[in-house]
Order: C-alpha cells, then structure tokens, then sequence
C-alpha cells in the first residue's frame, strides 16, 4: 500500500458538484456568523451591562432556547419557513441561524466581567453608550466574540439536519450533507 493523491484528483477534476457543495457551505457559513454578530453581539452587551425590567426572565427564555434541540422546533419551523415561501431556499437555513441563542449566552459572560469602573472612566470622558459599547465592550469581549464565531462556525459548518430537512434540491446541499 502506497498512498497516492489520486483521490484528490477524482474529487477536484472529475465531481464538480464538489465545488458547487462547497461554495453553498461557504455562503451559509459565512452568511450566518455575519447576521449572527449583527444580532448576538448588541443583544449580548444588552444582557451583560444593562440592568433591566425583565431581564432575568427574558434571558431564562434564551437559555431554554438555546437548550432546546432542532428536533424539537422541526415541525414549526417547516411550517413558518413554509408559510413564507422560503423552503427549498438558502434563507430557510440562514435565517433561524443568524436568530440562535447560543452566541448571547457565550458574549454576554464575556461583557458581564468588563469592570464597572471601565465603563464609568469612559462616560466621565464623554463617552455615549454606543461609544462605549464600540471602543470598550468589542474590544475587551473579542475572545467571547471569537469563541462564538469559532464554535457557531463549526456549528453551521457541520449541519445535516436542517439542511436535509429544509432543503430538497441537491444543488443547493452543503457539503456536509453532500458527503
């Protein structure tokens, strides 16, 4: 037995639903972390440094969605997704996936341990909140960012259920589900 690269060369040059597969990966991935840090990142601050009527109930209801597995939300899901014409689309995926609970729970911890007196220096200098929010709370919660792009990425990137679920057209599959 001698290894060879032969098998690479079949997939690369002679199945190219590999390249298809691989750029539909590529778009739901990406598509995903991005709306997932447009939503998660500003809800995460929110959670972590605002003490709010609500609060605690309204995060209690993030932690059961989050604990909830797709199982359990296929069938409303397929309705909804259906009822918006959105099945058998790259939307059906993407969009319950830029709305997961998972990445506030991770950032919110993340903000929660930026000092107080951090972000009182920064209001006696003149600071707005979204001022705050940008040049004090994203630069100190990179890591909780960065461990949440990195496991969602993962997350997302090895989905089989939700694209066997929604999606019917193999030339819209991901990898994942292609392999």
């Amino acid at each position: 037995f001698y290894p060879t690269g032969m098998h690479f060369v079949k997939l690369l040059f002679y199945t190219p639903e590999f390249f298809t597969v691989f750029w539909n990966s590529m778009k739901l991935v990406v598509c995903i972390l991005i709306g997932q840090l447009l939503i998660a990142v500003p809800a995460a601050w929110a959670f972590g440094r605002y003490r709010f009527r609500g609060r605690r109930i309204l995060f209690l209801l993030y932690m059961i969605l989050m604990i909830m597995p797709f199982q359990v939300t296929m069938v409303s899901s397929y309705m909804v997704l259906s009822e918006l014409s959105l099945m058998d689309t790259h939307l059906a995926i993407i969009l319950p996936g830029i709305f997961s609970a998972f990445p506030v729970f991770i950032m919110q911890k993340f903000f929660r341990s930026i000092p107080d007196a951090l972000v009182e220096a920064a209001m006696v200098d003149g600071a707005g909140q979204f001022k705050i929010f940008l040049h004090v709370g994203v630069p100190l919660g990179l890591p909780g960012i960065m461990a949440s792009v990195l496991l969602n990425f993962l997350e997302y990137w090895n989905a089989i259920e939700q694209p066997m679920t929604f999606l019917k057209e193999q030339r819209l599959w991901p990898l994942s589900l292609y392999l």
